[in-house]
């Protein structure tokens, strides 16, 4: 029970004050800044990194990847529940699984899906250890998405494609929404986008970077 609470620079009242950086930053939504708060954030990174799990910052998980800074995941995980709180959500790019952590809880179902075999092993016994029985993962591309499940009410994209892959918006149920980066290098948005009878609606929501979306798996 210490290691998931956390002492010293993994404390509760560390956590509090990484909260209450969030909440400056204009993460308005209870819930989402109650989950920041429980999600101990020091099981998602190396032992070595885990002084600095709740700063507000992005770290190394390993493979060229990493585990988000707080505020992004938090800002992603508001802005999917803004439209509305959806029952399932397709995740793609599991990584480190503190996204997935952080979202599990307020939602019926996550299917996520990673290409990295390793690190999707252990986001499996990192969800095991933290009991988050509604977590369903897989092995992929994820760019792809999962069609066997589709349609979702909601999709979160932890990496950035070129542009919007319209091979996930036909996995949307009309209706719902996906929030992902889109673009290259230093020049990538924020966008939230949502299914219509006729295509898909855009909104910009701020600059972010990411690591790129790829394909294939290793």
């Amino acid at each position: 029970m210490t290691a998931l609470q956390g002492i010293g620079m993994t404390s509760r009242r560390t956590r509090e004050r990484l909260v209450e950086q969030i909440r400056a930053q204009g993460v308005r939504d209870e819930r989402v800044l109650q989950r920041i708060l429980e999600t101990p954030r020091h099981l998602f990174v190396d032992e070595a990194l885990a002084s600095r799990a709740y700063e507000n910052t992005a770290l190394p998980i390993g493979h060229n990847q990493t585990i988000s800074q707080p505020y992004i995941v938090a800002r992603m995980t508001e802005a999917l529940l803004e439209c509305g709180t959806p029952e399932n959500v397709l995740e793609v790019g599991t990584g480190s699984g503190y996204q997935t952590a952080v979202l599990a809880p307020l939602v019926r179902r996550v299917y996520t899906v990673e290409r990295i075999e390793a690190l999707l092993k252990t986001a499996r016994q990192r969800f095991h250890r933290l009991n988050l029985l509604n977590v369903r993962t897989k092995y992929a591309d994820g760019s792809m998405g999962w069609p066997h499940y589709a349609p979702f009410d909601g999709i979160i994209v932890t990496a950035a494609p070129p542009g919007i892959p319209l091979a996930l918006v036909e996995q949307l149920r009309p209706g719902g929404c996906m929030v992902l980066p889109i673009g290259s290098g230093r020049e990538q948005v924020l966008v939230r986008v949502r299914r219509t009878a006729s295509g898909h609606d855009k909104e910009i929501l701020e600059r972010v970077s990411f690591v790129p979306l790829l394909g294939g798996t290793s």
